[in-house]
């Protein structure tokens, strides 16, 4: 038995608002060399005379526990110096040394606590906690150890002493979080509790978020001076933290332990303990659509937006395909997957090129069976007995048994006004087993068509505001198509709407369910070419562009596709095309001969946002080749010269009607623009030059933002709106709490 005080002392002196744990720690004035507290299982910031917080309670926790497990103390020298000397700079033998019968995770969680600086540790002991909880019976003990192996006696008795070690952590830290709990918590807990969540200043929280599952932490995409990354808050803390190395990242999701956060960035499916330390890259992923981890180490998510689900281990390797994509309804993506409470059974959106054919189905890691749930057109999440789900923007839930995988009862709305992502089928909310419920909450005009001139000043607006995507100039500039998400009379999740410029009255172009966008004039400006899902994978369509007639097939195959450009000369349409194992590559669509459609780059790597130059001789275009996305220009229609044209970064190039400047989005949202020569046999570009801030959500995905004026002194921007950008987070604790009522 040992007894320590480790605890930091408090003052008595108590004002009678101030609770013992609100009062400021005692400062003891020593001596050079004299310290405070038990040598041996004091903390780094201790043993250096610096500020402490419950965080050093942590370590010292942490030095318990590896002595209890190891049979000798985590830190002991020759003399308290000598003692002190191996806290600040040693790390602990490993357990495993001294003691075969500890799991690496149970090794892990001690090293956790035994982290040099604070920031590295656990949180709260309530995190320490949880995590011990977390760690099942088979976890505590080495998988290598068996009742068919004799063990020495000194090893034997430590095995028979590892339940008793662990029940004693557990009461240790029942009674620090319960001494915790028992001076902050109220006598009685309110049904419901509404705040919101606003970003810290100069930045805006934007895209998908995602709640821990243990309710105490929320991971939220970031813009912060150009740069988006995911930013980490608890939910007891005033502010949020940035995760180093998550630049760019979309679609987050939580280990079950609450300790990582999953995301896709740069093609990559990548983890990061939220903790600290550098992202892990697990496996490809072009163009992750979601992901979710069970206790088993199993991730499932969506590698791109057209295809099914696979799995991979947590740690990283093989992937494995789980479903399988149904042509008799004509499926074209299963995303956004979420694991019920077995970790076995999952919930899925599946996506069809008719509404009727989209919605949440349920399966299985142990069958290939599936069940079919609900019709909704965003992804799913459960909790508490409940699914919860999208109609139109109003959150639903409707009670459902996980035993049976039935639904009970009527749906009833939780939420209203609920915000999604312009084009995607993804909902702003997010909810925990423990009772957290977030969303966001706001109107679907999130941008509004504005002019801008080569300083950044807005010269007008075009049209009223909407959820507006791909904008692009009639030949005479008379006209701007657009595919807007949330117009009243649209018939589809997204449709095309052709705008006056000068008036801004708007024409309703695409009348089908499915998802129309990219939408490209023809040179003459008698047509317009689009993709549209309502074949179930995106195809290629076209419809004069007065919009009598019907829409007429351009080009049809099995994998998805935009229009990006049209030849000046009206003989090509580029097009990129969503391949299963090449990513994104570029097409061309010939208009003369057999009109057989042909590759221009198809490589592991993604090319997209294709530009023919005026003069038809280079192709500029976006590629992830170099590790971070650039802009190149190649000759066409032989490929043989390619250029680097971006120093920094960039994506979504465009050309200026002379062909004597190149216009791109630099990764911190700036309109770049570069001096180009394309009349001689190679390509020239001069220094790229910053003209102003584009005021779009982060650097825009595959559909463009913008246009250029044919004269490059003026731009047509999707821009967003400040009030959409500002729109806070919603938080509600405990939210079934009303529903008992």
């Amino acid at each position: 038995v040992k007894i320590l005080d480790f605890g930091v002392a408090k003052l008595t002196q108590l004002e009678a608002s101030q609770s013992q744990t609100e009062i400021p720690t005692r400062r003891v004035n020593t001596d050079p060399g004299v310290v405070v507290g038990t040598v041996g299982y004091m903390s780094p910031e201790q043993v250096r005379g610096k500020r402490v917080d419950h965080r050093s309670d942590i370590f010292s926790l942490g030095a318990i526990l590896y002595e209890m497990l190891s049979g000798r103390r985590a830190f002991q020298g020759e003399s308290a110096a000598d003692t002190m000397s191996a806290i600040l700079k040693e790390d602990p033998p490993q357990l495993s040394e001294s003691n075969k019968t500890v799991s690496p995770a149970l090794e892990r969680l001690v090293n956790h606590c035994l982290e040099k600086t604070p920031e590295a540790r656990f949180h709260s002991a309530s995190d320490l906690a949880f995590a011990l909880e977390a760690l099942s019976g088979s976890q505590l003990s080495s998988p290598e150890i068996t009742t068919e192996v004799t063990l020495p006696p000194s090893r034997a008795k430590w095995a028979a002493r590892l339940p008793w070690i662990i029940a004693g952590a557990a009461v240790m830290l029942a009674v620090v979080a319960f001494a915790i709990s028992s001076r902050r918590a109220p006598a009685e807990t309110p049904a419901t509790a509404r705040f919101y969540i606003y970003p810290p200043e100069k930045t805006y929280f934007g895209g998908p978020f995602a709640v821990s599952p243990d309710g105490r932490r929320v991971v939220l995409r970031g813009t912060s001076e150009g740069k988006s990354q995911l930013w980490v808050r608890a939910l007891d803390s005033l502010t949020a933290q940035p995760l180093a190395g998550t630049e760019d990242a979309v679609y987050p999701f939580w280990s079950p332990d609450s300790r990582f956060v999953g995301f896709f960035a740069g093609g990559k499916l990548k983890k990061i303990e939220v903790a600290g330390g550098s992202p892990q890259t697990l496996c490809d992923a072009a163009d992750g659509r979601g992901g979710t981890w069970n206790r088993d180490g199993v991730i499932i998510f969506t590698p791109n937006g057209t295809d099914a689900l696979y799995t991979v281990s947590a740690t990283g390797g093989v992937l494995v395909r789980l479903t399988a994509l149904d042509a008799s309804r004509k499926e074209t993506s299963h995303i956004h997957p979420q694991f019920l409470p077995d970790g076995r059974h999952f919930l899925y959106l599946t996506r069809g090129g008719q509404q009727a054919n989209t919605g949440v189905v349920v399966g299985s890691l142990d069958s290939k069976e599936t069940k079919r749930l609900v019709n909704t057109n965003a992804q799913v999440a459960y909790a508490q007995g409940h699914l919860l789900f999208m109609q139109e923007r109003t959150l639903m839930a409707q009670g459902f048994d996980t035993d049976t995988i039935e639904l009970k009862g009527e749906p009833f709305p939780v939420a209203q006004q609920v915000d999604r992502l312009p084009g995607v089928s993804f909902g702003l909310f997010s909810v925990s087993e423990t009772g957290v419920l977030m969303y966001r909450s706001g109107t679907a005009a999130n941008t509004q068509l504005a002019w801008f001139d080569r300083t950044g000043k807005q010269l007008g607006t075009v049209g009223p505001p909407g959820g507006y995507a791909s904008p692009w100039l009639s030949p005479d500039e008379r006209r701007v198509a657009v595919s807007a998400v949330g117009v009243q009379g649209s018939l589809g999740p997204a449709d095309i709407w052709v705008v006056e410029v000068a008036r801004g009255t708007m024409t309703h172009f695409t009348f089908d369910p499915g998802f129309d966008s990219s939408p490209i004039w023809s040179p003459d400006g008698s047509r317009i070419v689009f993709s549209t899902s309502r074949d179930g994978t995106r195809n290629l369509y076209q419809k004069a562009a007065s919009g009598a007639g019907n829409d007429e097939l351009l080009l049809k195959s099995e994998n998805g596709k935009d229009p990006t450009d049209w030849s000046r000369d009206g003989r090509f349409i580029l097009y990129q095309e969503q391949n299963a194992k090449t990513n994104f590559d570029l097409w061309i669509l010939p208009f003369s001969g057999e009109q057989q459609p042909f590759s221009f780059l198809q490589t592991d790597f993604v090319e997209v946002q294709g530009q023919f130059s005026p003069n038809g001789k280079w192709i500029a275009y976006t590629s992830n080749q170099s590790g971070t996305w650039q802009i190149y220009v190649q000759s066409f229609p032989d490929s043989g010269g390619k250029w680097q044209v971006s120093s920094s970064g960039g994506g979504h190039p465009k050309w200026r009607r002379d062909g004597k400047e190149l216009f791109y989005v630099s990764s911190d949202r700036k309109l770049m623009a570069v001096d180009v020569k394309t009349d001689g046999p190679t390509f020239e570009s001069g220094v790229p030059k910053a003209l102003f801030e584009l005021p779009v959500p982060g650097l825009p995905g595959p559909r463009n933002y913008y246009v250029v004026s044919g004269d490059g002194q003026r731009f047509l921007v999707a821009a967003s709106l400040d009030e959409a950008i500002a729109a806070p987070t919603i938080v509600v604790l405990n939210w079934t709490a009303d529903l008992k009522r």
